[in-house]
């Protein structure tokens, strides 16, 4: 499989993002990802490469939403992908690091306008993009989130989504997100 470089995927952002405003949002919101990401690779046995691509690429189907429907930006962002010739390994990213995962029962049982089906990581690659994404957000302003207050928010989507959490931050400890926020003036929260 090949991994597209750093500068290709800069390339596919900035054809794609409807405006300068939204490629700097997002294109910023997956390096920062991608640098929570390489926190975690010291012990691990993951394609750092893979890992690298799949967080720079993870949310480039913000691109395509035309609704509010933020959950189905994963969705689009898989379809474009593969509409562009990209290996299923690589799309993968963007259908399976919403929340920390989707399963085919959240989507019936929430009424999700996402075609039913799991959309849960399959890989260590997958996984570790899932959970560094945890730790950002592009709300304005865009703010680093705490593991504490990422638990809290996820709260919302039900217990078993805490616990499934709480077995990502026990696997990977929290990554350290003082540095991320002195070199952006982001806060963590």
């Amino acid at each position: 499989m090949e991994i597209p470089s750093d500068a290709e995927i800069r390339a596919l952002h900035r054809a794609y993002a409807p405006s300068r405003e939204a490629y700097e949002v997002v294109f910023e919101h997956c390096r920062l990802v991608c640098s929570v990401a390489t926190q975690f690779f010291a012990g691990l046995d993951v394609d750092t490469d893979l890992v690298r691509a799949g967080a720079l690429l993870h949310d480039v189907g913000v691109y395509r939403l035309e609704s509010s429907a933020y959950v189905r930006h994963g969705v689009l962002g898989h379809e474009l992908l593969a509409s562009l010739g990209f290996p299923l390994e690589i799309c993968r990213f963007c259908s399976c690091h919403t929340g920390v995962g989707i399963t085919r029962d959240d989507v019936v049982r929430q009424g999700l306008p996402i075609p039913v089906g799991d959309y849960l990581p399959r890989t260590p690659e997958e996984e570790l993009v899932m959970y560094a994404d945890k730790f950002h957000s592009k709300r304005t302003p865009p703010v680093f989130l705490s593991g504490d207050t990422y638990a809290a928010e996820v709260g919302r989507f039900g217990a078993d989504k805490v616990r499934r959490f709480g077995e990502l931050r026990q696997r990977y400890g929290d990554p350290e997100l003082g540095a991320l926020s002195d070199a952006t003036g982001y806060a963590v929260i």
